[in-house]
């Protein structure tokens, strides 16, 4: 029986009933019908609608954006199985090799899947955009919209803070909407407005963005919030680190009121300024914590390799020299020290890309896809990649300089060893590195044993082989563009 097959009977939605304690664990099956909350029932058309609809091609033939699935996919996992989900998405689980749940999901999708608000404490690269995503998707699919929505007008809601965030989690969603005619639509800042304004005049159903360009979309009315039931926010804390929390709120209180969504709140960590703002925004939450107490994944080796600043260069290279068959991401502190590194590895032969806040949207996007492709081998990178950016078969995460957040520390390993992966996350300190330890071991509950760079990473490097890029993409802030006065005589 699907999940939601009873919630949209009624003609008025009912109120939304108090949610059951986390404290008592579900097990992954349906509950009577009875129980379930109810979301915000979809409107139901009127008279003139119904025929206009009736008229309109069946169904199926409107799923033209819908792609027929292969024949030869893997056969669905036992936790998928339990949770009855519609058979367009098993196709895509199916289609990406999800063969069970990850933990977050296990605890999450139970609760999302009835309807029930969520307050999930995980860390990056556990599965937690799949848990949000594979909620809203059956959602949709149990209840198909009565009437057309018009453009711009969204069912569902995915906030983040980062660019590259939202890039990733749109292109998840694009793999789980495969056989589905759902119209998934990232909105970021530093691509243009225009073109963006363009498609949404269309209808699309998911909207992914950041809080700053999505709030200039709604004040031109271009963006309409007020039918959305569902709204998920990611990576809160990050939000309120980056002083988004502003904006959040003016999002939020465009979208329905809580008792009429559905909320899904996901975060790293949670300060008290998180809880209450969850608070505010959720109804009744379900509260998910996922392995607290462990804040560095286990599947990581932590290597910290003291040297002095003028080896640090010459043991990356080696470093990175060992890993022919794999993708390393070089973590920086300052956007002028991470362009002149990466011009000094792409002197050196590697493929290099560039991933700071000042590389324009476009290239950045661009850049991200040929690290995916194997077409670039080495990100360097501040910390706007540090969360939220999952790229297979990274073996080796380095950082250049020590995080002056620790918690940047985590997030910057975490791009390694992610989903039951194995990685290596190596730090590079000099004396000046050496005072940000103690902050660090303090966060990750242990201590970090120093070790000397083996000799296989102290060869000295030959000369460089290639010569400077003259057509950049960045102009270097640091760098004096103007022409030399002319000398007298």
């Amino acid at each position: 029986m699907s999940i939601f097959s009873n919630l949209f009977k009624a003609k008025k939605a009912p109120a939304k009933p108090a949610k059951k304690s986390a404290s008592t664990k579900k097990p992954v099956q349906k509950k009577p019908a009875q129980k379930k909350p109810a979301p915000k029932q979809r409107s139901t058309p009127k008279l003139a609608e119904t025929q206009q609809i009736a008229k309109q091609p069946s169904d199926q033939s409107n799923k033209s954006r819908a792609k027929q699935p292969p024949t030869d996919l893997p056969s669905l996992g036992q936790d998928f199985i339990d949770l009855d989900l519609p058979e367009p998405l098993n196709l895509a689980i199916r289609k990406l090799n999800f063969s069970n749940c990850t933990p977050i999901q296990k605890e999450v999708l139970p609760h999302s899947l009835d309807g029930e608000d969520v307050i999930a404490q995980a860390q990056t690269g556990t599965g937690k955009t799949a848990a949000f995503l594979i909620s809203i998707i059956t959602y949709h699919l149990e209840n198909p919209e009565r009437q057309a929505r018009k453009p711009g007008t969204p069912f569902a809601l995915i906030i983040a803070p980062t660019r590259e965030l939202v890039m990733q989690i749109a292109s998840d969603a694009e793999l789980l909407t495969e056989f589905t005619d759902l119209h998934v639509m990232a909105v970021v800042g530093g691509i243009d407005y225009e073109k963006q304004k363009r498609e949404l005049e269309r209808p699309v159903e998911v909207i992914v963005a950041t809080p700053g360009r999505l709030l200039d979309f709604c004040r031109s009315g271009v963006i309409n919030l007020g039918q959305v039931e569902t709204l998920v926010i990611d990576e809160a804390d990050r939000m309120l680190n980056m002083g988004f929390i502003p904006d959040v709120k003016a999002i939020v209180q465009r979208t329905p009121k809580k008792d009429k969504r559905q909320t899904q709140l996901y975060s790293a960590t949670f300060s008290e300024d998180i809880k209450r703002l969850a608070k505010t925004w959720t109804l009744d939450p379900v509260r998910i914590e996922i392995a607290p107490e462990q804040v560095a994944v286990s599947s990581v080796e932590q290597l910290i390799y003291f040297t002095s600043e003028s080896e640090k260069f010459m043991v990356l290279c080696n470093l990175i020299a060992q890993q022919t068959d794999s993708k390393v991401i070089v973590f920086v502190n300052r956007r002028d020290e991470t362009r002149r590194l990466e011009e000094k590895l792409y002197r050196q032969g590697f493929k290099t890309g560039l991933l700071t806040g000042e590389v324009a949207q476009r290239k950045r996007i661009k850049t991200l896809d040929e690290f995916k492709d194997g077409d670039i081998q080495v990100m360097v990178a501040t910390d706007v990649a540090g969360r939220g950016i999952h790229v297979d078969n990274i073996s080796h995460v380095v950082n250049y300089n020590l995080p002056e957040d620790p918690e940047d520390y985590v997030h910057r390993i975490g791009r390694t060893g992610r989903a039951g992966a194995k990685g290596v996350s190596i730090s590079l300190v000099c004396e000046s590195d050496a005072f940000m330890m103690p902050s660090i071991e303090e966060l990750l509950g242990e201590s970090l044993s120093f070790t000397y760079p083996p000799d296989d990473l102290l060869i000295q490097l030959s000369a460089p082989v290639r010569a400077r890029r003259v057509n950049s993409d960045l102009i270097p802030k640091d760098k004096d563009t103007r022409k030399p006065p002319r000398r007298r005589g």
